[in-house]
């Protein structure tokens, strides 16, 4: 086989028809949304029909969706002004959160604003919801907590119901990465009363650039960029007209399709884990990867029986053979570092073996997934 991606956790290659979508935009549609002439209206109404559309699938409000260039900007945005406006002054989090939300909140502490806390984790890297509590009830601070609803490297999904009642009981918001989550499970956001969360097309076969925030009403959030009255006036600059339309599209069909699609890919990785655990002994999963009950059904992060000297290249000749996969995070593949989140899960002696992340999309086969393992199979063996 010439190529093989399996790296669908990075981001996802774009549905034909939301292309097609998206070109019929550009072409036809490019009046700027805030003007008033009829090309202006018609961009206008587009924009505001993909926020109802959104609202929609997640049962909230059109005025709690605002988009943006993708969920790092949403991360960022919430964090900052929830500390900035809403007197936030203890953030809780875990050591293992997307980069995004770690970063932010580091910034925030270095910045003198908050006091951060991480929650401890088990083994296989889910929060500890006692310690959630014993922290929410430590002091009289106004808290914000934020966990990711699936870890973007080894897939564990936490009970966010749980910890949206945990938070709902102690007085402190919540705030969801759900960049991993959304437009592959159903949500609904007043049987899960969460506070924000965020998202990212590309994620779910849209396009790159663009993503929301889901702000809950009367929030008390102010916009954290200055200029027009954009995104009712909470995001100054001119929307990105066709990546919306390419957003919304996506965000239709992978919820119009969502049963039948997860299961499918549900099957590729089950099949996956079965033919790793027969063709190469000593293979581990990390985290909860491998158990489809406690974790995403678009991934799996798998630890190899191979030795330092292997390793080194190990990624370099899964490329040569065409296959596409990652070590973690794509956001820190220019890092020398390691995986952060295998940092605070694995062993030291498994840390000396080589993880990967292999995750899945609508458009893998299982042959590509026969073609994968025979090739781990034969660098492990040569």
């Amino acid at each position: 086989m010439e190529n093989v991606y399996l790296d669908n956790a990075a981001t996802t290659c774009i549905r034909p028809i939301v292309i097609e979508k998206m070109q019929k935009a550009l072409i036809e549609c490019y009046g700027n949304p805030s003007s008033t002439h009829s090309f202006g209206r018609t961009a206008k109404t587009a924009i505001e029909t993909a926020r109802k559309t959104i609202a929609k699938y997640l049962n909230a409000h059109p005025s709690e969706i605002i988009f943006t260039s993708g969920g790092t900007e949403a991360d960022n945005m919430i964090l900052r002004c929830a500390v900035r406006d809403l007197g936030v002054k203890t953030i809780i989090t875990t050591k293992i959160e997307h980069h995004a939300v770690l970063h932010t909140a580091e910034d925030l502490e270095q910045e003198g604003k908050i006091k951060l806390h991480y929650l401890d984790l088990d083994q296989y890297g889910n929060p500890n919801l006692e310690h959630l509590k014993a922290l929410l009830q430590q002091d009289e601070t106004k808290k914000l907590v934020s966990l990711m609803h699936v870890n973007n490297e080894i897939g564990n999904k936490i009970n966010i119901d749980l910890v949206c009642a945990i938070c709902k009981e102690n007085d402190a918001l919540f705030h969801s990465d759900t960049v991993q989550s959304i437009g592959h499970y159903l949500w609904d956001v007043q049987k899960t009363p969460i506070d924000f969360m965020t998202a990212a097309a590309h994620k779910f076969h849209g396009p790159k650039g663009v993503g929301f925030a889901y702000l809950r009403r009367n929030s008390g959030l102010k916009p954290m960029i200055s200029g027009g009255s954009q995104e009712r006036g909470f995001r100054a600059g001119t929307e990105s007209y066709h990546n919306i339309i390419g957003l919304e599209e996506a965000f239709i069909q992978s919820y119009n399709n969502l049963e039948n699609e997860s299961a499918k890919v549900l099957s590729l990785k089950n099949y996956f884990i079965k033919k790793l655990k027969d063709e190469i002994p000593g293979v581990k999963f990390n985290g909860h990867s491998a158990d489809s009950s406690k974790s995403t059904y678009t991934l799996v992060n798998v630890n190899l029986p191979v030795t330092p000297e292997k390793a080194l290249m190990l990624l370099f000749n899964l490329d040569v053979k065409g296959i596409a996969c990652s070590k973690g995070s794509a956001c820190q593949s220019g890092s020398n570092l390691s995986s952060h989140v295998l940092s605070e899960v694995l062993s030291d002696e498994d840390l000396e073996k080589p993880s990967l992340r292999f995750s899945f999309s609508i458009y893998n086969t299982q042959e590509e997934l026969d073609y994968t393992v025979s090739v781990l199979k034969e660098l492990i063996e040569k």
